[in-house]
């Protein structure tokens, strides 16, 4: 097979000695969004990641927060940096910092002075289900959270969005007023099918944000949406959302090792190419590789 060069937009990594991370410590259970961690709770680096990806034309990778205790953000990047001097990867980096905390405009500072840090991350999922929420509130509907956003743009610093449908259509007008913070939803924006009206509220939610121009969306987490998900029942998902955002502000992602929870590397890739096959050549050099390339403003040749 002849694969067009691939950017994996979103990776984690950890050495579970040097830095703490809450969510992959015993004890160990089955509740909450990813079910029991602890098949992955273990250290996870470049060459864990490219015996991994070793079929796929790997060259380059974007690391995102990885979910760290919130005081070692500060840490993990600088670990990170040490990581991709050691392996020429990871080439880009998504930091962590609480966009709602009053002094988080000296954190932002801090991250982007290191050379490969190109966005932040703050998970803010958030549902009414405690089994699917990752927040116990909304930071989103906080004030404060979105003078802490409208901070991003004074660092060039991009923003990933991991939040659920209900969330986006709130979040759209503070997207518009800063054009330019470029925002990339994660993991197909986790629609929930399995709820009654969680296909609805996910139409909606990602047409409101990707009326925004600078709103790009990652093809990923695909467990996160069914964990025995196969290519026939997420296609149709697959298809909507590059139909929405077209093929110019979408890119594949592994989400590696989180998703292999549900599945291996393989399958992944195996079912983007399989999905991207119709495309043509410069779409598919697009979705797997030169948009992440172009979004975190990574510089490879792809």
């Amino acid at each position: 097979m002849d694969l067009v060069p691939f950017v994996d937009a979103h990776v984690h990594l950890w050495d579970l000695s040097h830095i703490r991370y809450p969510w992959l410590t015993p004890p160990f259970d089955d509740s909450g969004p990813n079910g029991s961690t602890a098949p992955i709770a273990v250290d996870y680096g470049v060459e864990d990641y490219l015996k991994d990806a070793a079929r796929w034309n790997v060259r380059g990778i974007v690391h995102i927060d990885a979910g760290a205790e919130p005081e070692q953000a500060l840490d993990e990047t600088r670990w990170l940096e040490a990581q991709s001097a050691a392996h020429g990867m990871p080439n880009g980096i998504v930091a962590f910092a609480p966009l709602q905390d009053p002094d988080v405009d000296a954190l932002l500072e801090a991250h982007a002075a290191y050379p490969h840090v190109r966005g932040i991350r703050q998970i803010v999922n958030w549902h009414v289900n405690p089994m699917r929420t990752y927040n116990p509130s909304d930071a989103t509907l906080d004030d404060d959270w979105w003078r802490g956003f409208g901070r991003l743009g004074r660092h060039r610093l991009s923003f990933d969005l991991q939040c659920y449908a209900p969330q986006m259509a709130g979040l759209a007008p503070l997207i518009q007023r800063h054009p330019d913070v470029p925002v990339i939803i994660n993991h197909l924006g986790m629609p929930i099918p399995s709820e009654r009206e969680g296909m609805v509220r996910w139409r909606y939610g990602i047409r409101a944000l990707a009326a925004c121009p600078n709103v790009h969306i990652k093809i990923s987490g695909l467990g996160f949406i069914d964990r025995a998900w196969t290519l026939e029942t997420v296609a149709p998902i697959l298809r909507e959302v590059i139909d929405v955002f077209g093929v110019s502000r979408c890119m594949f992602a592994s989400d590696s090792p989180t998703d292999k929870l549900f599945a291996p590397f393989d399958r992944y890739l195996e079912a983007y190419h399989a999905f991207a096959a119709p495309f043509s050549n410069d779409e598919r050099r697009d979705l797997f590789g030169r948009n992440a390339n172009r979004v975190y403003r990574l510089g490879l040749d792809v």
